[in-house]
């Protein structure tokens, strides 16, 4: 079942299957990436804005995939991405591909750190993008 919220379309194309037409493993990385991109915009916070003004990126600390279904070339798909525990320096989130409203063909568990662009050190989260999530934005 699809998880409520925030849910981001994806076109499987056929650069993204692999000789028998199905979704090879590795693209479900990029269709979940490019959700939690567009969830950070949605709330209001571009990743390019906070490198530039806060001086941070996110790196993926940690990441649980689970594939129940496959996906074909040509399916059209809906991402979803949903922050749950916020920390001093990492998110979490919750994250699924289905086909259409209610048939998952993967679940995702993601964990991601905030680290300074110049150091590739923890760095806080900074302060706009943390009371946002804190606030039920995720």
């Amino acid at each position: 079942m699809a998880a409520a919220g925030f849910r981001w379309p994806v076109r499987v194309y056929y650069e993204d299957t692999d000789a028998g037409g199905v979704v090879y493993h590795a693209n479900y990385l990029r269709f979940l990436e490019r959700a939690r991109t567009e969830r950070l915009r949605a709330l209001g916070f571009d990743l390019d804005e906070l490198r530039r003004e806060h001086g941070v990126l996110f790196v993926v600390r940690a990441l649980e995939l689970e594939f129940l279904k496959p996906a074909r070339f040509n399916d059209a798909l809906l991402v979803t991405a949903e922050f749950g525990e916020v920390r001093a320096a990492r998110l979490e989130l919750a994250q699924a591909v289905t086909r259409g409203e209610d048939e998952t063909l993967c679940r995702a568990r993601v964990q991601l750190v905030c680290v300074a662009a110049d150091r590739f050190r923890p760095a806080p989260l900074p302060e706009p993008l943390a009371r946002c999530l804190r606030k039920g934005g995720g």
